[in-house]
């Protein structure tokens, strides 16, 4: 057993301490992963456990403005993120198909890792929506798709950023945070005039999401099909089952929320025609046939 426990340690010195990305091991949750497991280990318990049960006999809370400072919030830090990810690197020769991390100290390879440390700071900001579903009594909104989806970006994204800052995975940055700029921004506008909740950008934001996971898919298997060009690719034999995995649940989502109502809508249709006909003025009927 003393063997074993020699081993794991000197299993995590290699990877916390020789594999890292030096430039960011005294950031902000970057020294270790023990801070990022209890942020999640937290919001798991509360979002599952404590939240329900401290708001079992409670009244709602009254969230509103706080709601809608966070989403701003949000708006304003993924629109950052999207310009400066790609004023340093798309607009500098960023390749999409094998794009290999800079790990030096020069100013756009720098600012690529902090805009990744930025990029895992959002994903923890995060995890306060379903603080807010639970406050709100929203339970139903408290899907396994949606803690899934947060807790695992959390621990992806600080993934990244300790091993990978920059390269290859910008991209995948990149994109969904311009998707949280047009999805934080509805939800701003939601708690502006509820007409809005149910407006039909709602759909279409969903689309806009599932085809995200698409291009992320379709980006990390360029990475198999180029070249090696410094950039690990067994992290595509990762990032492409979790990004189908995780298209398959915001799919079963969209077909749930949007494919019964259309269902439900032709049944009403069908419903109601039985009783126009009962309406035909039986003058005009002759032979069995209604003219």
């Amino acid at each position: 057993m003393a063997l074993v426990i020699r081993h794991a340690l000197e299993i995590y010195g290699v990877l916390n301490n020789e594999l890292d990305d030096k430039r960011v091991k005294n950031w902000l949750f970057m020294a270790n992963p023990f801070k990022p497991i209890a942020i999640i280990g937290i919001y798991l318990i509360f979002v599952l456990k404590w939240g329900p049960k401290l708001m079992e006999n409670r009244q709602s809370f009254k969230l509103d403005k706080i709601i809608k400072i966070y989403n701003l919030t949000q708006v304003v830090m993924c629109a950052f993120i999207t310009f400066e990810a790609f004023r340093y690197t798309f607009a500098r020769g960023y390749s999409i198909f094998c794009q290999p991390v800079d790990y030096s100290m020069e100013p756009a390879a720098y600012r690529i890792a902090q805009l990744a440390h930025y990029y895992f700071l959002t994903k923890v900001l995060d995890l306060i929506d379903t603080v807010f579903f639970v406050l709100k009594k929203k339970n139903s909104h408290v899907s396994f798709l949606h803690v899934y989806h947060h807790a695992g970006m959390v621990a992806l994204t600080w993934i990244g950023t300790k091993y990978f800052a920059g390269g290859h995975s910008v991209f995948t940055g990149w994109i969904n945070s311009l998707v949280h700029v047009i999805m934080y921004f509805y939800y701003f506008l939601t708690t502006v005039d509820n007409k809005y909740k149910q407006s039909f950008w709602k759909k279409y934001i969903t689309q806009l999401q599932m085809i995200q996971f698409g291009m992320m898919a379709l980006h990390w298997l360029f990475l198999l099909q180029s070249k090696d060009c410094g950039f690990p690719k067994f992290i595509s034999f990762f990032m492409l089952p979790q990004n189908a995995f995780i298209f398959i649940l915001f799919y079963d989502f969209y077909r749930k929320a949007y494919g019964n109502k259309k269902k439900t809508s032709e049944e009403e249709i069908s419903i109601k025609k039985p009783e126009l006909n009962n309406n035909i003025d039986l003058s005009n009927v002759k032979n069995g046939k209604s003219y």
